[in-house]
């Protein structure tokens, strides 16, 4: 599998900063409309999701077909990472490593690509057992909706569809955002252009029979700007064409998993699976991570909707000296051994 040499996952200095204080306003700003429950088989259309439908483009083109796509397991969480350590020479030892801390292999592997980039047309060196999740960085709207991109789209399709393989695909995460070309305000501030473009690349790996794809929807915890337009759910595509719910949320110093997660679960938690996408800790003195990450473990047990957790595991994002490495400290190292041995985090 080819990885880009540094994550996309932030692009503006001050974005980190912008989020952390997003995030903490989620739940106001994010109101509650469901309660979060354990994920069951959704049957609802995506006309039932009240996403509006793209002009030209039906709801029954979203349909499900059966397929090997990556399922949760009720009553577990599958446990993954994206990985980039210093001092390591490869992906592989550092999954290694991870191995030798914990005990256990990873379930998911996240790994981002480029609009432009290839995708990966075999599994070489994924762990036996693990699902590869790819983050695939969107472009403006608008040659996405006119057609300009399909001839891409279509060749994303087929080197997908060729893995026969599950494969989960978060496309244009964190569209809430301002730091993203794919982020509703560098679209003229218009979620319904997003919507629009995610049905047409979908539709598209429909035609292409990339049926082993699940589809993972992913914004931030906490919309920037928080005017009413930005609001997460202006940009969900509908749930014929999403089949998780992710969402991105850190903790760099105040934020708590409730105030960062509670509200994708609320909202969505009832009718699809829901994924932590992106997540991952600053040490701040003493235990103060490990006690997140202990508080992490605990709100997840106590929110079954929540069907995978993801950790930003690395020391080089854009060499901007944040840590969020599982083993920062010994004491983080320790408690996030004790989450992925839990059972409840053996899916």
């Amino acid at each position: 599998m080819k990885r880009l040499d540094r994550p996309l996952r932030r692009l503006a200095t001050g974005a980190v900063l912008a989020v952390t204080i997003a995030s903490l306003v989620a739940c106001a700003q994010e109101p509650a409309t469901t309660t979060s429950a354990a994920w069951v088989r959704p049957g609802a259309s995506a006309a039932a999701s009240g996403a509006p439908a793209p002009a030209g483009s039906g709801d029954t083109s979203g349909a499900k077909t059966g397929s090997t796509k990556p399922e949760p397991t009720p009553g577990k969480v599958m446990l993954g990472e994206y990985i980039d350590l210093k001092g390591q020479k490869s992906e592989q030892d550092s999954l290694a490593l991870r191995r030798q801390q914990l005990g256990r292999q990873q379930r998911i592997i996240h790994e981002y690509y480029d609009w432009y980039q290839p995708m990966p047309t075999s599994l070489a060196g994924l762990p036996a057992g693990s699902i590869l999740l790819i983050s695939w960085s969107g472009t403006f709207y608008a040659p996405i909706t006119n057609g300009s991109q399909d001839q891409l789209i279509a060749k994303a399709a087929d080197a997908l569809a060729s893995l026969k393989a599950p494969v989960f695909l978060r496309w244009a995460w964190e569209m809430n955002g301002n730091w993203y070309d794919w982020g509703g305000a560098e679209n003229g501030k218009n979620p319904g252009g997003f919507i629009a473009a995610w049905r047409h690349i979908h539709d598209i790996f429909v035609a292409h029979k990339a049926d082993n794809v699940s589809w993972v929807w992913g914004p931030n915890a906490g919309s920037v700007p928080q005017s009413s337009w930005n609001n997460m759910a202006n940009y969900y595509p509908g749930d014929n064409y999403v089949d998780w719910v992710a969402v991105s949320g850190y903790f760099t110093g105040r934020e708590t998993p409730a105030s960062l997660f509670s509200g994708i679960t609320s909202k969505y938690g009832a009718h699809k699976p829901v994924m932590i996408a992106e997540t991952g800790a600053l040490e701040r003195g003493g235990t103060v991570k490990a006690d997140w990450i202990r508080a992490l473990q605990s709100w997840i047990e106590d929110h079954p909707a929540v069907g995978a957790l993801v950790w930003f595991d690395t020391d080089n994002d854009h060499n901007n000296g944040k840590n969020w490495r599982i083993d920062s400290s010994q004491s983080a190292l320790s408690a996030y051994r004790a989450l992925a041995t839990d059972p409840h985090f053996s899916g």
